[in-house]
């Protein structure tokens, strides 16, 4: 069993990249979060393997959160690596977790492949999804996707940081009180 591979990027493509690894290149299927993460051309991957009778299909994570959001998500029935990839992609595992705790079926419908009965079995299987690590990092994500929405809609990102100085909560409640404070200044 394949747990990780570190080699050279022969080729990346938003949802694959070919690692050289001794001679042999290896096509490892990727999320675009792991996708944009990879910078440089030696990268490491932890890997989840799967073997079928007409494949040997190799998925790659740069974060150990976001393998484990994967291998959750492929053990329920009906969800394959295709959905769980493009749930990978779709969210970073924080933002996941936040989905999952609260339990929100519109955000996870927005997944590719993802309807209302697969969204609601999704959360019912998954109520104890954690993501490992710190606090703080959930709360630096929500931060950054908030200043990323923020940006979106056309403020300045130094007008944006001063807004949401000293701020807490989820995404959306940081973009509400960024956007009462922007309206301000």
């Amino acid at each position: 069993m394949i747990v990780g591979l570190e080699g050279i990027v022969e080729k990346k493509e938003p949802t694959f990249v070919h690692l050289n690894i001794g001679g042999v290149i290896y096509e490892v299927n990727i999320s675009i979060n792991t996708s944009n993460s990879i910078k440089d051309k030696r990268v490491k991957l932890l890997i989840t393997q799967i073997i079928r009778e007409d494949a040997n299909l190799l998925f790659g994570f740069i974060e150990a959160n976001e393998k484990k959001m994967f291998d959750t998500l492929i053990k329920i029935n009906g969800v394959g690596p295709k959905v769980a990839m493009a749930t990978c992609s779709t969210f970073v595992p924080a933002t996941f977790a936040r989905v999952v705790t609260n339990k929100d079926v519109g955000l996870l419908k927005r997944v590719p492949g993802i309807g209302p009965k697969a969204a609601s079995r999704i959360l019912v299987e998954l109520a104890d999804f954690i993501v490992d690590g710190d606090s703080d990092e959930v709360i630096d994500s929500s931060m950054n996707d908030a200043i990323l929405a923020l940006e979106s809609l056309g403020f300045k990102k130094e007008q944006i940081k001063k807004a949401l100085s000293g701020a807490t909560g989820d995404v959306s409640t940081l973009v509400k009180h960024g956007l009462k404070k922007l309206q301000r200044l």
